[in-house]
């Protein structure tokens, strides 16, 4: 019996011991087990998470893009030349994140919040994570309030509500970053903030990006984020995201916020290197499997709140570019899935001189025609379907030699309409003399002036109804009502007079 209770004794004694002796910790060893372009592999790092920042020597910084049982991929966010294998890492505890607030308004800076303008720190002390889910459905407002680009062909045939993502495809040097910065240029008195987001382009480009927003007075209401093709694949790839999370918190506030991402392609790019260099599969293209899933994560974001949280937006323009026109690719077809509608820029119609060079066919907007103003929405829908039948007779009256005479009059009435549907860039039009355009076409008042004359035609329409009709304007924008019977006639008759000596011949 006493030997039971020594026993017991001295288990009751161990446990105590055990219980009270604190467990010794012993931290994995971290450091680099391989290096490659722009990403590692990382021995260690216990209990890292995902999209954390992580420092090397000579303050070079990495993002966690990887976990795996023994290890950790990071992919370089700065110049990673000084490092080698065996070198030491260090965690921050830090998801990544990126400054926010009014500060960063007239500023451009890379993803990482680095000022790149020579004008100071930000003064802000607000960050926000760079990956957040996106708005709860039940969180969302109906689209109902337009985005007006000034932009004639997007704004009456595609157009864009504010918290729509509408894609611009095409491909290179067709025009589209020109229409994502006509857009922009347009905002300057509408009170909707912009976001214009650079991803893989060359220095000299954005230089000439920020200098046109300066020229027309709209960089103190824009920020610009500026990866270039010569920054790191990892710094690339996380610029959209960054932008996006600027663009949630003023968005959050209540505010309306335009962003364009030029482009997803190269994004797309950056992360197949950086997914291939980290062993991850390849799929078609040699994509890795996931690549829908970084853009819709991203697009997703893009929103409109509803009055009790926030009531705010987020339009997004992404622009995606295309080879040979070839709109089945992969990526095209991805992000085309995703968003809410596309632009489609043709080089066909570029080469020949139709610019903006908008593919009226392939171009749709699931969404954007709530959001027209009633006057407008009223005119575009005939119009739509009239283009349309002009374009296919178009093609079938090239092969006859006689046509009658309702023929000849549908064909100058479609020409009439595609050159009012050309303009020059940076040239942005109001929304109510694009109501009184096509107003004057639909009546015929165009269909006898050459096309080379278009221009000023509409010239003298924008005058005449600021001049003469301002009860026009206030019906259409301030009341937004579709103006009444004698309110149109009493503009048309007045138009006529105006545009009488531009006709080749008198109109019928």
């Amino acid at each position: 019996m006493l030997k039971k209770a020594a026993e017991s004794a001295l288990k009751t004694t161990t446990e105590a011991l055990k219980a009270a002796t604190p467990a010794l910790r012993v931290e994995p060893l971290s450091e680099i087990m391989s290096i490659s372009a722009g990403t590692a592999e990382i021995l260690g790092l216990k209990d890292v998470r995902m999209n954390e920042l992580v420092l090397f020597k000579n303050n070079v910084m990495g993002m966690v893009q990887t976990l795996k049982p023994d290890s950790v991929g990071v992919v370089f966010l700065s110049n990673p030349d000084s490092l080698k294998a065996g070198d030491k890492v260090r965690r921050t505890n830090r998801v990544l994140d990126v400054p926010v607030g009014d500060a960063l308004l007239g500023r451009v800076i890379d993803p990482l919040g680095t000022p790149l303008d020579e004008l100071g720190p930000l003064n802000t002390d607000e960050r926000r994570r760079i990956e957040t889910d996106a708005a709860p459905i039940m969180d969302r407002a109906p689209v109902d309030t337009p985005l007006q680009t000034g932009i004639k062909v997007v704004d009456a045939f595609t157009p864009i509500g504010r918290g729509q993502r509408e894609l611009i495809l095409g491909d290179r040097q067709t025009g589209k970053t020109a229409l994502a910065l006509d857009t922009i240029i347009n905002q300057k008195d509408t009170g909707v903030l912009c976001i214009y987001c650079s991803i893989g382009a060359r220095a000299a480009g954005i230089a000439r990006v920020i200098a046109d927003l300066k020229k027309y007075g709209v960089m103190q209401n824009t920020i610009v984020m500026a990866a270039t093709g010569d920054d790191e694949a990892g710094m690339q790839y996380i610029a959209p995201y960054a932008a996006t999370a600027i663009g949630e918190y003023f968005m959050y506030q209540g505010r309306d916020v335009l962003i364009v991402y030029d482009d997803l392609t190269a994004h797309a790019r950056a992360y197949r290197q950086i997914s291939l260099l980290l062993r991850t599969p390849p799929g078609r293209e040699a994509f890795p499997g996931d690549i829908f899933y970084i853009h819709s994560r991203l697009l997703e974001r893009a929103t409109h709140l509803r009055p009790d949280v926030g009531g705010g937006s987020l339009t997004a323009l992404p622009i995606v570019t295309t080879e040979a026109g070839n709109i089945s690719a992969y990526i095209p077809t991805n992000i085309i899935s995703i968003t809410d509608g596309q632009i489609y820029l043709s080089l066909t119609s570029y080469q020949k001189g139709i610019l903006p060079a908008v593919d009226t066919g392939p171009s749709v907007s699931r969404v954007g025609g709530d959001a027209q103003l009633p006057a407008y929405r009223k005119l575009i829908g005939p119009l739509k379907l009239f283009y349309a039948q002009f374009e296919e007779l178009e093609s079938f009256a090239k092969f006859g030699t006689q046509l009658d005479s309702e023929t000849q009059d549908r064909l100058k009435r479609g020409h009439a309409i595609r050159a009012a549907l050309q303009q020059m860039q940076y040239r942005p039009m109001a929304v109510e003399t694009q109501v009184a355009v096509w107003t004057a076409v639909n009546a015929g008042l165009f269909d006898d002036i050459p096309a080379d004359k278009s221009i000023e035609a509409q010239t003298r329409t924008d005058a005449l109804l600021h001049n003469r009709f301002p009860d026009l304007i206030d019906t259409i924008v301030t009341q937004k009502q579709v103006p009444t019977d004698q309110q149109t006639t009493a503009f048309l008759t007045a138009l006529q007079d105006d545009l009488t000596p531009l006709y080749q011949t008198e109109p019928v």
